[in-house]
C-alpha cells in the first residue's frame, strides 16, 4: 500500500510540475508573440539582410558586369531590398477585435500591397534584364528567384 501511495504522489508532483512548466511556457509565448517570434524578429531581419547583401555580392561577382551597367545594377539593387517585414507582430489584439469580413478586407488589402511590391520588382528586374549580355542573362537566370535550384529554393526570398 506504501508503495502505491509512493507512486500516486510522484504522479500528482510529476503532472504540477508539468502543468507548470506549461502555463511558464505559454506566458512566455503570450508575451514574445506566437512561438517566440516577436522576440526573434530583429534577429531574422539583420539575418534576411545578411543573406541577401552575400548573395547579391556573388551574383554581381558572376555577372562580370561592364562600367555600363554597373548603373543599372545600383538602380536594381535599390528597388529590390527587402523591406522590414512587419506580419502581425504588435497587431495580434487589433487583428483578435476585428470581424472576419474586416480581417479578411484587412488581409486582401496586404495582398495588394505585397502585388505593388513584386511589380515594382518586376519593372527593375526587367529594365536590368535588358541591360545584360545572353551570357549574363543565363547566369542572372541561374542565380534569381529559383533559377537552377528549382522552385522549393527561392535566392534570397527564400524564407523556409
Amino acid at each position: 500500500m506504501t508503495t502505491l501511495r509512493k507512486q500516486i504522489l510522484i504522479g500528482l508532483t510529476a503532472l504540477s510540475l508539468g502543468s507548470a512548466a506549461y502555463a511558464a511556457t505559454a506566458d512566455d509565448n503570450a508575451t514574445a508573440g506566437r512561438h517566440g517570434h516577436r522576440a526573434n524578429a530583429e534577429q531574422n531581419q539583420a539575418k534576411l539582410a545578411e543573406h541577401f547583401a552575400k548573395h547579391q555580392a556573388k551574383l554581381h561577382d558572376a555577372l562580370k558586369l561592364t562600367a555600363a551597367q554597373e548603373a543599372g545594377w545600383t538602380t536594381y539593387q535599390a528597388a529590390i531590398k527587402p523591406v522590414a517585414h512587419e506580419g502581425m507582430a504588435g497587431e495580434h489584439g487589433a487583428w483578435a477585435k476585428l470581424s472576419a469580413p474586416e480581417r479578411l478586407a484587412k488581409g486582401i488589402e496586404r495582398s495588394k500591397e505585397h502585388t505593388a511590391r513584386m511589380e515594382g520588382h518586376l519593372a527593375a528586374v526587367n529594365a536590368f534584364y535588358a541591360t545584360l549580355s545572353a551570357e549574363q542573362k543565363k547566369v542572372f537566370d541561374d542565380n534569381t528567384l529559383g533559377g537552377a535550384q528549382g522552385p522549393r529554393h527561392h535566392g534570397f526570398m527564400h524564407r523556409r
